[in-house]
């Protein structure tokens, strides 16, 4: 990129334009928009820092307190709560799995249906309706891995029902993982913690 020659400000197109021929409320609004920008910018970078710091902080933390028993844990894993002497602040580490399935989802879906089939009209309606729910698509064409799970609580002693959920279970992947901080302080009022506000929009 050319640098922009003295006197001059770039338009929106590219051109460079003289500043004596750009409106004063113009230029105002320009000096404050990238005033913001810098601040936002550099606000950002803070909470970037903050957010590594604190992981780090807590898994030394949590390793610390296992040395106490001699224990060696591997990887940053497992949601952790920590909360001051005076219970008044609590900050918690949370993982969230994003969880998927491989080709043997085909599979324990071939043997649910073999299910359905062989147990005919002993199968009541509102199984078949459920089961037919879990593996729905929606709009754009995915599955809800919540409601195929939710299968697994159903109460069925059927050996192939057994045998179509160990193929669920073996199908599952974990596709990713993500983990939140969350640094709360206690309401004297209420005695509930709240977030304290890291999040602009909640500010």
């Amino acid at each position: 990129m050319n640098p922009i020659p003295h006197g001059y400000k770039q338009d929106g197109r590219g051109r460079l334009i003289p500043l004596a021929a750009i409106k004063p409320i113009d230029l105002a609004r320009d000096e404050l928009v990238a005033e913001l920008v810098a601040r936002a910018r550099h606000t950002s970078e803070q909470l970037a820092a903050f957010k590594q710091h604190a992981f780090d902080d807590i898994a030394a933390f949590v390793e610390l307190s296992a040395e106490r028993y001699g224990a060696h844990l591997g990887g940053q894993k497992g949601n952790v709560s920590l909360v001051s002497f005076d219970g008044r602040y609590k900050v918690q580490r949370a993982i969230q799995d994003t969880l998927c399935f491989d080709e043997g989802l085909q599979a324990a879906k071939a043997l649910i249906d073999a299910c359905l089939h062989a147990w005919s009209e002993g199968a009541p309606g509102e199984l078949r309706a459920l089961i037919n729910d879990a593996f729905d698509v929606d709009r754009e064409g995915r599955i809800s891995t919540a409601r195929i799970l939710s299968l697994r609580r159903l109460d069925i002693r059927d050996a192939r029902w057994l045998q179509a959920m160990a193929a669920l279970n073996d199908s599952v992947r974990v596709q990713c993982s993500k983990s939140y901080r969350c640094v709360y302080q206690r309401d004297e009022a209420s005695g509930d913690y709240r977030a304290i506000a890291l999040d602009l929009a909640t500010v």
